[in-house]
């Protein structure tokens, strides 16, 4: 259970959040709790959307995006979205067993996605403090500046959901997946 009570529906959430569950409703089949917990501050949940929704019209593919956020999950320990992203990456990024374990071991199965959950993982670990090496590889291996800023926002997106979830404890409400049992 959650440290501080979720709406039990969208018709329960602030006038102001209802709108933005709705569309996410609409998106994902329902509102998760992270959502639903979220919109408690629909400056709080507005916020996540609008960064969540701009990175997704990035020039990431939605594979890496999630390959990304099982990686920081991973380093963060973060059981909720760690459960959210297996789920979401086997069942709309088709991404398969073998690829969730590399993903959650911080690389890919991919030559090229490989470079960049490297680099987002080394982000996280190091909390940017990385090496010039560390950004050549990712450079090395294909990728532009945009596509490395993306990289760095996925890290922070992924990191503050994965924050938020621990800290608020918020109930999985998606197959679990626990960071400390092996990929």
């Amino acid at each position: 259970m959650s440290r501080i009570p979720q709406p039990a529906s969208i018709a329960d959430a602030p006038a102001k959040s209802q709108p933005l569950l709705e569309a996410v409703a609409k998106q994902l089949g329902s509102a998760p709790n992270m959502f639903r917990l979220s919109s408690i501050s629909p400056q709080a949940l507005e916020g996540y959307l609008a960064m969540s929704g701009a990175l997704n019209k990035g020039a990431l593919p939605a594979a890496t995006r999630e390959r990304i956020a099982l990686a920081i999950g991973q380093v963060n320990g973060c059981n909720y979205c760690l459960s959210a992203h297996t789920y979401l990456g086997k069942n709309l990024a088709m991404l398969d067993d073998a690829e969730i374990a590399a993903n959650r071991a911080g690389g890919s199965n991919d030559p090229k996605a490989d470079a960049a959950v490297r680099f987002a993982a080394r982000v996280a670990v190091d909390r940017g403090h990385i090496t010039d090496a560390d950004f050549a590889a990712v450079r090395l291996a294909g990728y532009s500046d945009g596509q490395i800023i993306e990289i760095v926002q996925h890290v922070a997106l992924n990191t503050w959901t994965n924050y938020f979830n621990e800290v608020f404890q918020t109930e999985i409400d998606f197959p679990v997946v626990d960071a400390r049992q092996a990929a």
